[in-house]
């Protein structure tokens, strides 16, 4: 908006898009392309302010193309300048342009600050050091064994349910417009339409995919996604420089467009741009990049973040609309820096910026740190080859006990015992994952199958086991490493490493190996510079009849190379390595010799595919290499054919073809190491080998089984060569014995001319001094046993260096003699953690393996009691958990709505509180002992796991609850067994039977369920309540500590989920007599009813009463109330003396109902206090992956705090159950006389309740939400909507623990009745439990429905504070919900028990008349003259493309002939039996409803009953009842059939 002040236009209010300052002058406007200034004339002089839309409108300036110009009083200078993030080492292409804004000195319009800006963030560009693959997690990352976790959980069989559902993709005529963009990929790339190597897939969620691709993730992944991925990788095949992606670096965006995605970078190992709801995919890994990765790969150091319960996918979000960290850091400190470089430059006499900042980096040298070299090891060493034999002993078990499928890549074992291995390759997955319709590709490959029982697979047993041989730090003997230095003039760069310590720092679990891993680094934590790598386990891949190499191998690398001038890029091989092989006495070390100089002939004989055949390329491809070359390339291509490079651009003339067999001589003496001469025969196993390309010589008496394998360059950094080696893996790079020139390929060995090969043999040097020594530091470690004390373990013999390293964050001072660590929260807690697991986490990991602890660790050790303290009930202390501040509701008058508001700095005074609280580990060091303690207190988790329990649930329950814990080691602790719920029968039980009307009587199994429920509602069941919390040990061992909180309950209720038609509603009337008299008697004024509340959809009230007045006539007093105005005239004594009182579950919906018990409870008429039951949901439950784990819409699960319409909505529904349930407490404490009517329902205490269709409250996912909305449009009454939906969990009181203070208050039991049970999440049965029965399953206390009603800062608070749910916890969450329906809930009649019920479907087709043929057509309104026509299909209709299909629909429905067809069809019916009832079903959203109700109606023969818009419930439920029955009565007769 703008004013007028003192003649001028002034800018006085800004949006806050706007980059504008209030108080600007507007001085006038340019337009496109012209400097020349335009004045600007106020609107209208009687007008005080006007609006930027008038401005232009008055004169008359084109919005899209002219410029506003505005003056102020500041003057401000700016520089822009366009960066790159793969310029600041971060390997992502990520360009933006950043703008430099500064206030000159004295107004100067040409200050050149900005020049020095620019010059500093130029000057600290770094090239990237570290590839993509550096930056992503180990595959046994728990962030990642927590995602593949999901997908294999409910969430992915959601998503999965839905990709299962998708016709073909490649079909036209119902395919969707992305379709276009896959064919055209397909036609550019010169690709046969449908070549599917890679995925294979099909319609309704066929695939089968690369045995090492995430198979959990490819299930969530639809058909569009997985042809991009076929037409990505022949992409990759395509080029002229052939890539396999299976074997070699590529990134791929899979949520973009086929024909837009590029399959490679222009450099390779980079990224493309990181962007919110962007799925990169990394063939080769077989997986994709999870959220935490992409915030990594912007720089953003993610383990520093106090993240709480974010998704993946809002990381990802998070990690696409930031800025790339080290980018944002060089242009501020560049913005810091610039006015002193501009000093001291014009102090200088350079005349280049870039001169004095060269100078500045050269008279101020970086402070290097000091390293390991400078110290003298102390302590004992050992030699280890005794080490080596040990291991090699173990290499078998090592083999049985590693990876042997992809499912088990991150931590999890396989539940099959059966795994398959192919012959050749040794590709090996296990027979889970091997399904004729989504599965891992095995038809290539020749399968054995291969038993290895759970103990024998065990991970756990043979990890402990290696922790308690493998020494803690490893030192180089100086004489071996100067032998290795002096090769090649120290080609590998070693020099130096022997004085360095080795420290442990993982041991890792591979395929067919496992993998030790010991770092050395420069200043004790500082950058890694050395690797010394054991393999225990399978040392070479061999074929299945081939002698097998197993035993354990050492090898050396060093990292200098990277790390010091001149840098090498790339992967860096070892330069030392000893092998021990099982059975071997003798160890030698070897290093790689200088390669010789040799040549063999390679004939090729008889023909198979070309890897580029067999992914799909055509001549197409080879044509538009050529034709590339000759025109917008051929500069390039003319320099690169004078190199000799001309097959980095052209294919062979023979390209689709190689050999079947390869007769290579070698022509080398005898003498030679390994003669590679021989007869190779190609496999056809398909992607276990790059390109494909494998040839066998087999193993004979006097020679080695070799293989001719193509070897890629992983980061594509060159081409791929063919090489011969003694292991089918071309990973194992000490097994290479030959390389061929890159420029030859398979298909040369059929050319006579091309057949003489020039290759660089390999051999090795023995090195006759080199040692590996085990050292034994002057640590030692002790863990008590026996005492009472906190200690959990400790390190003695610390060096005051090592405690000043350790306290440097906590005692700057350095004067402390006991220090207490913060590893907790804060800023300083990462470097202060790191030191700690460079100090001690291997030896304590090594001790708890030799010798234990005093808790076990194992994981079916026992749970250790802890007693409740003296001074506090635990859950009830509120030094370890504070409360949280309290909330009060006001009104502000200008928002016109109700908000909550806390006490000024409650929230600070809380979260200080929160941070002082007390830690489960405690982390102490003592300068003058020398020694770091670690301390554990059971107490802090017991304290979490009760106040879950009991929290909200009334008082003295504290008193009931019994606390025990446990150590567990995290990456020990098993996957949940996500499989789905079960619902079993009650065929063991005893028979209950019940006196009905006439000759009706309960079938034995509604006997047994009457059984179970009875038995329930005499308190005759127990149920163990649990919660637990998890409180892991800061740093890398591992550990946790979980508190288990538990009480045993007497279940309140249950729930009968019999299928549709199988006598649920006879159960309960069955159990409603069981107990009446008892009721009656238990009948008492003011309150107590006698009768049971039967709480229905709103259609259904009738059906009720009906049923009841059926099956007896011991149940006379039934009240039906299906809105307030049938509450009216029922008086309180009728409701005391009642048996059965049904209402609808939405009676809070109904008219005036809310006004009712406003007035009752506080005396006010006013609108104002009646409070409006929300029409939305507050929160969306989240069911699928997609959204949440995989990149989609964002689905947030945990509120969404930042949106204000999901807050307002949020409360909106807080307000109104805050309202609510005041104005039943204060209803509750008045009294009614006898004879007064109209009293609300939640006065009456009732004997027992019922909720018939009890599913339809929970239903609240998305795809539950768009199917109610859609019922609802031809259902106006109905239950259905949102709003009925948000009534029933309010009236049932959803989300209200304490069972005391529920709207609905019964004395023995609440039962739920439903035929779909929705039990497909842990979160459903959570809230299943706690509604029918009040029964506890751990979670509840942190279930998303509570979103529904929190604030903004209690969802940051529980986002925050709440843990990520451990396995442990959610395998216990699995098992109480089983539990709880094992004991609640009871299913004795399935749908496909359902008998002597037959389905006839039968479709009439009808002819239309001309007039309609022409109605139809013209109906088909935006579909162009010439697609216009009879076989249309509603997939044809394309709403972004002007279609309107609603018409058409409509047009279709009011066709004369279709109204004939149903009366004749009715008709037909009626001829057989006159008596017959006819319900027809019609699509309300088109009106056809309507339709076929006139077409009736106008049949004086036939007629019908048609729910009106404007009917009441009650109508509706006379209208209902009459077709559910046979006729009985004359006036029954008379109605339409």
């Amino acid at each position: 908006e703008f004013v007028r002040k003192d003649g001028n236009i002034v800018v006085d209010n800004v949006p806050a898009e706007y980059g504008v300052r209030c108080g600007a002058t507007v001085s006038g406007y340019t337009k496109k392309g012209s400097e020349v200034t335009h004045g600007i004339k106020w609107p209208n002089k009687s007008k005080k302010s006007c609006t930027l839309d008038e401005l232009i409108k008055h004169n008359g300036i084109d919005r899209k193309t002219a410029t506003l110009l505005l003056e102020s009083d500041v003057v401000y200078c700016t520089k822009y300048l366009p960066v790159d993030t793969k310029k600041f080492g971060l390997p992502q292409t990520r360009q933006r342009v950043y703008m430099f804004v500064w206030q000159p000195d004295n107004g100067n319009f040409d200050d050149d600050l900005g020049d020095y800006w620019a010059a500093i963030v130029k000057h600290l560009e770094s090239d990237v050091r570290h590839s993509l693959e550096s930056f992503i997690l180990p595959v046994d990352h728990d962030n990642i064994r927590v995602f593949r976790e999901a997908l294999n959980g409910p969430a992915g069989r959601n998503t999965n349910r839905s990709i299962n559902q998708a016709p073909d993709f490649w079909d036209e005529k119902i395919s969707n417009a992305n379709l276009k963009h896959n064919k055209i990929a397909r036609q550019k790339l010169g690709m046969e339409d449908r070549a599917r190597s890679q995925t294979q897939w099909g319609p309704f969620g066929e695939m089968q995919v690369p045995w090492h691709y995430w198979l959990e993730y490819m299930k969530c992944n639809t058909q569009r996604r997985l042809d991009m991925l076929d037409v990505l990788h022949a992409s990759s095949a395509r080029d002229a420089e052939c890539h396999d992606s299976n074997h070699s670096s590529f990134v791929w965006n899979i949520s973009q467009n086929c024909s837009r995605e590029k399959h490679r970078q222009a450099k390779a190992g980079i990224a493309s741009c990181i962007t919110p709801g962007g799925d990169p995919f990394i063939p080769n890994a077989g997986r994709t990049l999870l959220g935490c990765e992409k915030l990594l790969l912007q720089g953003i150091p993610l383990f520093r973040l106090q993240l709480g319960n974010e998704t993946e996918v809002q990381l990802g979000d998070l990690a696409g609309n930031a800025m790339s960290l080290p980018v944002v850091n060089a242009t501020i400190l560049a913005g810091i820096m610039c006015k002193q470089l501009r000093r001291e430059h014009i102090d200088s006499s350079n005349s280049d910026i870039e001169k004095t900042l060269k100078a500045i980096n050269k008279t101020k040298p970086q402070v290097q740190l000091k390293s390991d070299c400078t110290a003298k090891f102390v302590g004992e060493t050992t030699d280890t080859e005794a080490l080596f034999k040990e291991l090699a002993a173990l290499s078998k078990q090592a083999v049985e006990s590693s990876i042997w499928c992809t499912c088990e890549t991150s931590g999890k074992t396989s539940s099959s015992e059966m795994f398959l291995r192919c012959r050749e390759c040794s590709m090996s997955v296990c027979r889970d994952c091997v399904h004729v319709k989504q599965g891992y590709q095995v038809d290539s490959h020749a399968i054995t199958e291969h038993i290895l029982s759970n103990e024998v697979h065990s991970q756990e047993e043979f990890e402990m086991k290696l922790r308690s041989i493998m020494p803690a730090n490893l030192i180089l003997g100086r004489d071996g490493v100067n032998e290795i230095a002096a090769i090649n003039k120290d080609k590998y760069r070693v020099a130096g490493l022997s004085d360095y310590m080795f420290s442990l720092h993982r041991i890792k679990r591979d395929r067919r190996k496992w993998i030790a891993l010991y770092y050395a680094r420069e200043g004790r934590i500082g950058e890694t510079i050395g690797e010394f790598k054991f393999t225990i386990g399978e040392l070479e891949r061999k074929s299945e009849g081939a002698a097998a190499v197993i035993g354990v191998q050492g090898e050396l690398t060093s990292f200098f190379p990277a790390k010091r001038k001149p840098l090498c890029y790339g992967p860096i091989q070892p330069c030392a390595r000893t092998r021990l092989c099982q059975g071997e006495s003798e160890m030698a070390w070897i290093a790689k010799a200088p390669d010789t100089d040799g040549s063999l002939s390679i004939v090729g004989s008889g023909s198979t595919q070309s890897f580029r055949r067999q992914v799909g390329l055509t001549d197409n491809a080879s044509e538009a290499m050529v034709v590339n070359s000759q025109g917008p390339q051929k500069a390039h291509f003319k320099a690169a054919k004078a190199r000799g490079e001309s097959r980095r651009w052209h294919y062979a003339d023979n390209w689709k073809v190689w050999p079947k067999e390869l007769i290579i001589d070698d022509g080398r003496m005898d003498d030679s190491d390994v003669n590679v001469g021989g007869t190779y025969i190609r496999v056809g196993c398909l992607h276990t080998f790059n390109q494909n390309a494998c040839w066998i010589r087999k193993e004979t008496d006097s020679s080695p089984e070799l293989y001719f394998l193509i070897k890629p360059d992983v980061s594509r950094n060159g081409p791929d060569s063919c090489i011969i080696s003694s292991s089918s893996c071309y990973g194992d790079v000490s097994s290479i014995l030959a390389t061929l020139p890159w420029e030859w390929q398979p298909c040369d060995a059929l050319k006579e001319e091309l057949q003489h090969v020039k290759v660089a043999t390999h051999s090795t040097l023995e090195l006759k001094h080199m040692k590996c020594l085990a050292l034994k530091t002057n640590f030692s470690v002790v863990a008590p046993k026996e005492d009472d004390s906190a200690v959990l373990i400790k390190m003695n013999g610390l060096s005051t260096t090592d405690i000043d390293d350790l306290c440097s964050r906590d005692d700057e001072s350095g004067c402390k003699k006991v220090i207490a660590l913060n590893v907790h929260r804060g800023a300083k807690v990462q470097q202060t953690v790191r030191r700690y697991n460079h100090l001690c986490a291997a030896p304590f990991l090594k001790h708890a393996a030799e010798q234990g602890l005093k808790y076990d660790l194992k994981l079916d050790s026992t749970w250790m009691s802890i007693q409740q303290p003296d001074d506090v009930f635990f859950g009830r202390c509120q030094r370890t958990i504070p409360p949280r501040p309290e909330e009060r509701w006001i009104y502000d008058d200008e928002r016109k709505e109700w908000v909550r508001t806390s006490e000024i700095m409650a929230s600070r005074e809380y979260f200080s509180t929160l941070r002082s609280a007390p830690q489960c580990f405690e982390f102490v060091a003592d300068r003058k002992e020398g020694s770091l303690t670690v301390k554990c207190n059971p107490q802090v988790a017991a304290h979490h796991a009760a106040f879950g329990l009991i929290e909200g649930r009334g008082e003295g329950m504290e008193r009931d609850v019994s606390l025990s814990f446990r150590l567990l080691s995290i990456s020990q602790q098993k996957d949940p067994v996500l499989r789905r719920f079960l619902l079993h029968n009650c065929r063991e039980l005893d028979e209950t039977s019940v006196e009905l009307k006439g000759n009706f009587d309960l079938y034995e199994r509604q006997k047994k369920a009457l059984t179970k429920m009875l038995n329930i509602e005499g308190g005759n069941v127990d149920f163990e309540e649990i919660e637990m919390s998890e409180q892991p040990m800061p740093g890398s061992t591992g550990w946790s500590l979980v508190a288990k909180a538990k009480r045993t309950s007497q279940l309140k209720g249950g729930v009968i989920a019999d299928a549709i038609g199988s006598g649920k509603t006879v159960i309960s009337i069955a159990i409603i007599l069981k107990g009446i008299a008892a009721a009656r008697k238990r009948s008492k004024y003011p309150r107590k009813s006698s009768a049971t509340l039967v709480v229905v959809p709103p259609a259904l009230i009738s059906q009720w009463r009906d049923e009841v007045k059926k099956f007896t006539d011991e149940l006379p007093n039934v009240l039906c109330i299906y809105d307030d105005s049938s509450l009216k005239s029922i008086t309180v004594e009728m409701m005391l003396e009642a048996d059965v009182v049904i209402c609808p579950v939405d009676l809070l919906e109904a008219k005036n109902y809310m006004a009712r018990v406003t007035r009752l409870a506080t005396g006010s008429t006013k609108e104002f206090d009646v409070p409006k039951v929300p029409s939305n949901t507050g929160q969306v439950e989240k069911s699928g992956a997609q959204g949440v784990w995989i990149p989609a819409s964002s689905q947030d699960p945990y509120g969404g705090a930042n949106n204000a319409n999901n807050q307002k909505r949020r409360n909106e529904a807080a307000y109104f159950t805050y309202l609510y349930h005041d104005y039943i407490s204060k209803l509750r404490q008045k009294s009614f006389k006898g004879h007064e009517k109209g009293i609300p329902i939640e006065y009456f205490e009732w004997e027992r309740v019922f909720v018939d269709e009890i599913h339809e409250c929970l239903c609240t996912t998305k795809d539950e939400l768009s199917e109610a909305k859609k019922n609802n449009s031809n259902d106006k009454s109905g239950f259905h909507r949102e709003k009925n939906r948000r009534a029933g969990r309010e009236f049932l009181g959803i989300t209200t623990k304490d069972i005391a203070r529920r709207p609905l208050v019964f004395r023995t039991a609440i039962f739920g009745l439903t035929a779909t049970p929705l039990l497909d999440s842990t979160n459903r049965v959570i809230e299943l439990a706690n509604l029918m029965g009040n029964a506890y399953v751990i979670g509840l206390s942190s279930h998303w429905r509570r979103l529904e009603r929190e604030s903004g800062r209690d969802i940051f608070l529980s986002n925050f504070l709440e843990p990520k749910q451990s396995r442990e916890i959610r395998k216990n969450i699995y098992a109480k919900c089983q539990d709880y329906l094992d004991f609640a809930c009871c299913k004795n009649k399935n749908e496909e028990d359902m008998e002597g019920i037959e389905l006839v479907e039968e479709v009439s087709a009808i002819r239309m008349s001309e007039e309609e043929g022409v109605l139809y057509k013209s109906s088909q309104s935006g579909i162009s003259p010439d697609s216009k026509g009879f076989g249309i299909k509603a997939e044809d209709f394309d709403p972004t493309a002007g279609h309107d299909i609603s018409r058409f629909l409509r047009q279709n429905a009011r066709l004369a002939s279709r109204g004939k067809k149903l009366i004749q069809l009715c008709k037909q019916i009626l001829e057989g039996d006159e008596h017959t009832k006819i319900v027809v079903f019609a699509d309300g959203r088109i009106s056809a409803g309507h339709a076929a109700a006139d077409f009736l109606r106008n049949e004086e023969s036939l007629g019908c009953t048609f729910f009106d818009e404007n009917d009441s419930v009650e109508e509706q439920n006379k209208k209902l009842a009459w077709y559910q029955y046979a006729d009985v009565t004359v006036e029954d007769k008379k109605r339409p059939r």
